[in-house]
């Protein structure tokens, strides 16, 4: 009887996103880094809400914006405590929401990512086919990472090793969403390289 082994990954990152913009202190573009605090304005019963960053030289700041002209009650209370005390892992969470800096139209450094790909699960399910693995990346950041890229990390090979088994027939990998990779391949493939 055949097999159909499934293997989860996660790419998660090690820390938040830093920016590239160009920085008055320095004059010039620089990378600015998550500094785990809030900013809040109030203005009548609308409040801002901004996560701060700082540029990594001279230390010249700018607020990445959370909320814009919200009403204090909209914002959940667990939530507003969260910034009013600066919390790191609060922070943490924002400096690594991809879409609150496309909604700031911030350039995010995307040589400089800290990432692991990190196992989740694995299960085993019997198929009418030959012994496959299916193996699926989750890319909750989205970051723009190469499909082979992450499957060679994921298995420990080389980028050349998983082009080769493509090249051969012995893998396919498809694209499902920016957020979502999956692999096909043989179970003995990765060994006969």
């Amino acid at each position: 009887m055949s097999y159909l082994r499934k293997t989860e990954y996660e790419i998660i990152l090690k820390e938040s996103f830093s920016v590239i913009r160009n920085c008055a202190g320095c004059g010039r573009k620089t990378n600015f880094q998550n500094t785990k605090k809030f900013r809040i304005n109030a203005n009548g019963s609308k409040l801002d809400i901004w996560l701060i960053y700082q540029c990594r030289k001279c230390r010249h700041t700018f607020n990445l914006a959370i909320y814009e002209r919200q009403k204090a009650s909209s914002i959940p209370k667990t939530e507003y405590q969260s910034f009013l005390s600066n919390d790191e892992s609060f922070a943490e969470m924002y400096g690594k929401n991809i879409q609150l800096f496309r909604k700031n139209k911030a350039e995010i450094d995307l040589e400089h990512l800290s990432y692991e790909i990190v196992k989740l699960h694995e299960t085993t399910a019997h198929s009418d086919s030959t012994d496959r693995i299916l193996l699926q990346i989750h890319n909750p950041h989205e970051l723009k990472i190469r499909p082979e890229k992450q499957i060679a990390e994921a298995l420990g090979l080389s980028r050349s090793q998983i082009q080769k088994m493509m090249k051969q027939g012995e893998m396919e990998i498809e694209t499902i969403s920016p957020q979502l990779i999956s692999a096909y391949y043989c179970d003995s493939a990765k060994y006969m390289l």
